[in-house]
Parts: C-alpha cells; sequence; structure tokens
C-alpha cells in the first residue's frame, strides 16, 4: 500500500484527498497531513512513500524552500496547488518536483500521479502538458548525439539492461551517458535526480512529447 502523507492548510482538501486514496487502485492511505511541513519530517510522514505539498501554505509566498528541502532529502513530492501560472509550475519541476497538479484538476489527476510518484515513473496531467509546451526558456543543455539517444531509449525501457541490448552498448556506457546528462542539466541550475525529473526535462526542452510517452 502506498503511504501518503499531505501538507495542506485547507481543511476542507484533506479529507478529499483521504477519500480518493482510500478508494484507489493500487490502494494508498493518507498516513499523517497538517498544515505544515512538518508532518512530512515527523512519524509517520517521514517515511511516507509520497509527499502531497501544498505550495501556497502562508501568505510570504509559495514554500518553495520546504519543497527542496524535501527534494534534496530524497522526498517524491507531488505539488497540489491553486496556483496555475506557467512560471511556479515550471520552478517546481526544476527544483525536483515528480509532479505538478492544480487542485482543478480533481481525484482522477492527482490519484495517477501519487501512483507514478511512488513508482518514479512519468506522469503528464494538463498542468504540466501546458507548462512544457511553453517552456521557451534558454538555460538548455546540450547534450550529444549519443547521449540523447540513450536517454530517449530509456524512457522507453523498463531498465537499463534492456537499454544496453536494444543500443548494442554496455550498462556501463548507458549508465555514464545518464549521469554526463544528469551532470549538464544540474551545472544550469536544473537538477534532475530521478528517471521522472528527467522526463520532465526532456519534454520542456523538446527532446520529446507528451504523445511519445
Amino acid at each position: 500500500m502506498i503511504a501518503v502523507v499531505v501538507v495542506d492548510d485547507h481543511p476542507v482538501v484533506v479529507p478529499g484527498v483521504r477519500a480518493w486514496c482510500a478508494l484507489a487502485d493500487p490502494p494508498m492511505r493518507v498516513v499523517a497531513s497538517g498544515p505544515s511541513v512538518a508532518c512530512a519530517w515527523l512519524e509517520p510522514g517521514a517515511t511516507a512513500d509520497v509527499v502531497v505539498l501544498d505550495l501556497q501554505l502562508d501568505v510570504t509566498g509559495p514554500a518553495y524552500g520546504d519543497l527542496k528541502r524535501l527534494v534534496d532529502a530524497g522526498r517524491r513530492v507531488v505539488v497540489y496547488s491553486m496556483r496555475a501560472d506557467r512560471e511556479t509550475v515550471l520552478i517546481c519541476l526544476d527544483i525536483g518536483a515528480c509532479m505538478y497538479l492544480t487542485k482543478a484538476e480533481g481525484e482522477d489527476h492527482l490519484v495517477a500521479a501519487i501512483a507514478a510518484a511512488a513508482a518514479s515513473t512519468p506522469y503528464t496531467p494538463p498542468a504540466l502538458s501546458g507548462a512544457f509546451g511553453t517552456d521557451d526558456r534558454p538555460h538548455r543543455p546540450k547534450l550529444s548525439p549519443r547521449e540523447s539517444q540513450v536517454l530517449l531509449e530509456w524512457f522507453h525501457s523498463e531498465s537499463k539492461e534492456m537499454v544496453a541490448r536494444r543500443l548494442h552498448l554496455t550498462v556501463h556506457r548507458v549508465n555514464s551517458c545518464l549521469e554526463r546528462v544528469r551532470v549538464k542539466y544540474a551545472n544550469v541550475g536544473r537538477e534532475a535526480p530521478t528517471k521522472a525529473a528527467l522526463v520532465a526535462r526532456a519534454i520542456q526542452d523538446g527532446l520529446v512529447t507528451t504523445d511519445e510517452l
């Protein structure tokens, strides 16, 4: 069962997410919730598989600092917010959020995003799709043809061993290519520590479309 912690200061949101998770397939359970990110650092929230984070926790602005600390600690975070502007979405993805959903997107998208985050697989709800389609920021790393080939093949494969077989490479070569891609993204301030994050970067930069995934 996927364990979820919900960080949200709107009283009506937590019961709704709890009910949606209870009916989900695969099953999910909200193990902790609260109006501050502290509930994600204390048991039982500290060991939850996925953190659902309301970006706007107070009047001081978006909780980018809380998001970064969670991502840096290796947590899988689904941002669930009222904010729908492109810049906010892209900043959260650049920090390392697995997915970004607006609260208008509802039950089906949130449940699917939580399941994808728990499995470290990509999922593109409407808010992400719209943001990707309009991302024209210039700070994009230059990948070699081989790096692009390995990256795209990995998106369609279940393992790096499968990528190696399909491209007639060693697993070590595949790992090296993917590591270089991560370093290049990190060097331009767009870290991509997970496969889902690399998918997000590739869509943002036009290397692959959501339809191709």
